[in-house]
């Protein structure tokens, strides 16, 4: 398995292997993998010759310092489990700050049509411009011919989507389903850092998830709202920051429903001082 922690000499490989006919498919990720990352990676084996993952806990996007010094940064174990996906076909890219920004690591300010500021954007001042800045700059070194996304984070998703479509940028954005643990939880590298207690309450966020779809499906956005916000109340060891049922395609609040478009419900909850997001079509 190769392993680059320069993008020149990345860039370069990649640049022979493109040349000699080979599709490169492409998995961000900021480390601490576990099977949700694997199955966006098994996917890019599936539609391409080669996949590159990109390991790099990315500080632009962190409007919290305590949590970038926090997240788990765990490579050697990293690179271990993508050997038992395969060997041969997947390249590692661990670069270093100074590899990605030189001397200068701040982000690009960035607008996405209006997508920046609901959501995600609302809650975490400058989130977005740090992902575009990143995922920017790694789609130029790596020149993938599709990347991979997980659905969990729908909002980055579109983002990067609108991201690719405003700067003509010639990569295929995938998005993959959500991956779950047997009790529902969505996969995340946070999820390591819950408490016993935090992990054992954590499945009620996608067991109201589900019970707001259904709810959905004869009440307004308005009463399902009011009724998850009444439902957290009950639950002691559960913050709920946000619940946002929204358009898919502008992610603005929805104010009244329409056969015609798609809705999703976003939910933002804290468990003790570990935040963890997830989402649910609803239509």
């Amino acid at each position: 398995m190769k392993n680059f922690q320069n993008k020149t000499k990345l860039s370069g490989y990649i640049g022979t292997l493109k040349g000699n006919g080979s599709t490169i498919g492409f998995v961000p990720t900021m480390g601490a993998l576990h099977q949700g990352h694997l199955s966006l990676v098994n996917n890019g084996l599936r539609e391409n010759d080669v996949v590159v993952v990109s390991i790099f806990v990315n500080p632009t996007q962190f409007n919290n310092e305590e949590d970038l010094v926090n997240y788990p940064r765990t490579l050697e174990a990293d690179i271990a489990l993508l050997k038992t996906v395969d060997e041969d076909r997947i390249i590692i890219y661990a670069p270093s700050n100074g590899d990605i920004y030189g001397g200068d690591v701040q982000s690009q300010a960035f607008t996405f049509d209006g997508l920046e500021h609901e959501m995600e954007g609302a809650f975490r001042k400058g989130h977005f411009d740090g992902v575009g800045t990143i995922v920017k700059r790694l789609f130029e070194i790596v020149k993938p011919n599709r990347a991979y996304f997980g659905e969990k984070d729908f909002q980055q998703l579109q983002i990067i989507r609108k991201l690719v479509e405003l700067h003509h940028l010639p990569v295929e954005i995938i998005g993959c389903p959500i991956h779950r643990a047997e009790d529902g939880l969505a996969m995340s590298s946070r999820n390591a850092r819950l408490s016993i207690e935090h992990r054992a309450a954590s499945p009620f966020i996608y067991k109201t998830l589900i019970a707001a779809k259904t709810k959905f499906g004869t009440k307004s956005a308005q009463n399902v709202t009011e009724w998850v916000n009444s439902q957290f109340k009950k639950q002691g060891l559960l913050e709920l920051e946000y619940f946002i049922i929204a358009d898919i395609a502008t992610l603005k609040p929805v104010k009244r429903k329409s056969t015609k478009k798609s809705y999703r419900a976003f939910i933002a909850v804290y468990a003790g001082d570990i935040r963890l997001i997830d989402n649910i079509a609803l239509n």
